[in-house]
């Protein structure tokens, strides 16, 4: 009886979550920089004496050789590129931010094996960003928040208005409608977020960290609930890693 070879390919990868599967074995689900996003069985991982089982922890970026399996591939081996795990764990609001950065990645990117470079990018990014303390972990969420959006096609419309395109500024923010909206185009019960705040999620989405880094605490507040937002309105679901972030 003649059995399908399992074809062989390696990828770089930053692991997402994990899951326990029987004993000794685990489910990483990884984000490749070529293959898109990949559902793998780790051997023995769990185990005391495993071979790789610390390289494959929730953000860490790998190097990885995997098999393409039925329904899942088998990893067969995992070298560690950059393990920004214990810098982010160690710094709570990096750690919070870190989870709602991964789980975001993994929301956003629901097909399996489509390729997604730039949030392969963005996500390897943001955990650097995290890890060397380069900017508040509160700016790097939302700057991620709005990019990771703008890859999943759906830029907020901050200056121009989202639904008739009329040049801005305006001063009202609609969420279904998908950004900053006219006079004429402004729905019941849309946002009217100061103008500073406005600035400052455009300094984000474009990485303007000397602009971003100058605004004030309510501004970043105001900001990062819009950016919520918008988000969850997306997805039709909360996150569960956002409500967790913490912004003190």
């Amino acid at each position: 009886m003649s059995t399908t070879p399992k074809s062989l390919y390696r990828d770089e990868g930053v692991v997402l979550r994990v899951q326990k599967l029987g004993e000794a074995d685990r489910i990483v689900t990884v984000l490749t920089r070529r293959t898109g996003k990949v559902r793998a069985v780790a051997k023995g991982v769990r185990r005391t004496k495993s071979k790789f089982g610390a390289r494959l922890e929730p953000f860490s970026h790998v190097d990885l050789q995997l098999y393409t399996g039925r329904n899942l591939d088998i990893v067969s081996q995992a070298e560690s590129l950059h393990s920004y795990g214990p810098a982010i764990v160690a710094d709570y609001r990096a750690y919070t931010a870190g989870t709602a950065v991964l789980e975001t990645a993994d929301r956003l990117t629901a097909e399996e094996k489509e390729p997604s470079l730039r949030m392969f990018l963005l996500v390897i990014g943001a955990l650097r960003s995290l890890a060397e303390q380069a900017h508040p972990p509160g700016l790097v969420l939302d700057a991620f928040l709005l990019r990771a959006m703008s890859v999943a096609g759906w830029e907020p419309a901050l200056s121009d208005c989202a639904r008739c395109a009329e040049p801005g500024p305006h001063r009202h923010f609609s969420v279904p409608g998908g950004g900053m909206v006219c006079p004429a185009c402004r729905p019941t019960g849309s946002a009217m977020p100061s103008p500073v705040t406005v600035e400052l999620l455009d300094a984000l989405l474009t990485g303007d960290w000397a602009t971003a880094e100058a605004s004030q605490g309510i501004n970043r507040r105001e900001g990062s609930g819009l950016v919520a937002a918008l988000l969850q309105w997306h997805l039709e679901r909360g996150l569960r890693s956002l409500s967790l972030v913490d912004r003190s």
